[in-house]
């Protein structure tokens, strides 16, 4: 059978009342949560069933009929307010061929008090094709929209007749993203860019987005971090008769499982391209407070963007980069960064890297960054850039350079001493040795740590020795003990350990310091002449 229908009978219908509304639910796409429905009509006819849109009312704006079309869906679904709490919104369409009709403003008004429904909870939504002969008219109409409180939305944008102006003189609140737009962003980089310019424009100027025709959580997805606020299609529900909007309205939000940033930046890119005008300046505040050089370079390793910081770190103007290679601005240091540049190129991220690299200005010693460079994806996982970080750390290095010569002059000296010099820590572990114990015992210095000393000791004077280093621990006073350490030629000698704690600022001990004698010839001195006396 035919699906074709004639005007006879779509003027039938709307004699009999026979249009109905249905409903599409629109979400927030952060949340998941409903945030309204937009209204549809839908025909039932008696014969051939279920006829679209398309087929009816294209012949109602012909023939002069959509006004009063429109006036009974919307009429209709007024009177199912009591099913949509606040804040839920409704949206309606306007035909093109109603926006030359003044009167328009005061029937949806009268259609609206007529069944109690807010007007700033509507939606008038309107085409671009729309205003191409009725552009003066459709100032007058969607201006009174506003003073009675309706929000506007330019329907279809994009697809049709497009003008900036229109944007600049009409009192729009939203852009409604093409549902043509919407199934191929997923598949081509070009519908991607221009769903994304689409967003930045409309955030530019201050209005909100509603995606249409979204299938799939992962349109869903990129339309989230693209920026699009709204959104609606058979992911979200196909339109419904009224008596469905109760079940919608109790129903659990479908929150997009959307992937974590850290995990996969490509949709933060995104969103960054989105909102051209705000983000921009944005990320020029961040730059402009980071501590570190910052910048952006493309795939050719162009600079798009940096920092003063950067700048500084070779002393250059920031005019010097912009638009230029990193070779032909740091020709002599470019070797260095290549291996690193090349690897971001190809997706790896190559985090604090030190890299040391001849100074720009003649006579100065090297300097030394330590450097972070992070590939930008976009949103088919494409490397699009490279983000670099810095850190001039050359007067670090140096300071930790002569720290370093230092502390090797002092172990040095230490291990010149000809006693024996120990450090530990308030619980009794020694940390550390000069060479004179190995001299002496022939046990390492990694070895005699924390308490492996205690196996150099004679077996007879452990325990009276672990007791007086105890003591010492607990009272805070002076270490002073002797016992007999097994030497290198595996005879016993006799030495004595004295050390002083070091106290913090709250009075506690943080170490202990002190030295060990050879007293071997003084103890035997001291065991002759006992004898002698004996």
């Amino acid at each position: 059978m035919s699906l074709r229908v004639e005007i006879a009978e779509v003027r039938q219908a709307i004699e009999d009342d026979a249009l109905t509304p249905c409903f599409q639910p629109v979400v927030e796409l952060h949340t998941g949560q409903l945030a309204g429905f937009e209204v549809l009509a839908r025909w039932q006819h008696p014969q051939l069933g279920p006829i679209l849109p398309r087929n009816f009312i294209a012949l109602a704006e012909a023939n002069g009929l959509i006004g009063i079309l429109m006036q009974q869906i919307m009429q209709k679904a007024f009177q199912s307010s009591p099913l949509l709490p606040e804040p839920l919104l409704l949206g309606v369409n306007v035909s093109p061929a109603q926006l030359h009709d003044l009167s328009l403003p005061g029937q949806i008004r009268d259609a609206a008090e007529k069944t109690g429904f807010p007007l700033h909870r509507l939606i008038v939504e309107i085409t671009e094709n729309g205003l191409v002969d009725n552009f003066e008219s459709a100032q007058t109409i969607t201006h009174e929209l506003k003073e009675f409180g309706c929000k506007l939305a330019l329907d279809d944008f994009g697809t049709g007749y497009s003008s900036m102006s229109h944007l600049q003189s009409l009192p729009i609140d939203a852009l409604k993203l093409d549902q043509s737009f919407v199934s191929v962003m997923t598949k081509t980089r070009e519908s991607r860019k221009i769903v994304a310019a689409i967003i930045g424009l409309a955030h530019s100027l201050g209005m909100f987005v509603v995606a249409e025709g979204i299938e799939t959580a992962e349109q869903a997805e990129m339309l989230l971090w693209l920026g699009s606020e709204f959104g609606q299609g058979w992911f979200y529900g196909r339109p419904m008769t009224a008596d469905r909007i109760p079940a919608v309205v109790a129903s659990i939000p479908q929150k997009l499982t959307a992937r974590p940033l850290d995990s996969d930046d490509r949709w933060v890119v995104s969103s960054l391209e989105a909102e051209p005008a705000q983000r921009l300046a944005q990320l020029q505040a961040i730059y402009d407070g980071a501590p570190v050089g910052l910048g952006f370079l493309d795939c050719n390793l162009r600079y798009v963007s940096l920092n003063r910081r950067l700048a500084d770190t070779d002393g250059l103007q920031m005019s010097a980069y912009m638009g230029k290679t990193v070779k032909e601005v740091i020709p002599k240091a470019f070797p260095f960064f290549q291996p690193y540049l090349l690897r971001a190129l190809k997706g790896e991220a190559i985090t604090e890297v030190e890299i040391s690299v001849p100074s720009p200005k003649a006579g100065e010693a090297d300097k030394t960054f330590l450097l972070s460079y992070q590939p930008a994806l976009d949103e088919a996982g494409e490397v699009i850039g490279v983000s670099l970080a810095a850190v001039d750390i050359t007067e670090r290095k140096r300071t930790e350079d002569a720290l370093r010569a230092s502390e090797d002059h002092l172990r040095y000296m230490i291990d010149l001493n000809p006693e024996v010099q120990w450090a530990m820590d308030s619980d009794g572990n020694i940390l550390d040795v000069n060479s004179g114990w190995t001299k002496l015992t022939g046990m390492s210095r990694e070895k005699m740590r924390n308490l492996g000393w205690l196996e150099a000791l004679h077996p007879d004077d452990v325990e009276k020795t672990m007791k007086m280093l105890v003591q010492a621990l607990q009272t805070g006073k002076a270490v002073d003990i002797e016992y007999r350490v097994k030497s290198v030629d595996r005879g016993w000698r006799w030495v004595r350990s004295r050390g002083s704690p070091r106290v913090g600022s709250a009075g506690e001990i943080v170490r202990w310091y002190g030295s060990v004698e050879d007293i071997d010839e003084r103890k035997q001195l001291e065991e002759t002449q006992r004898k002698g006396k004996a």
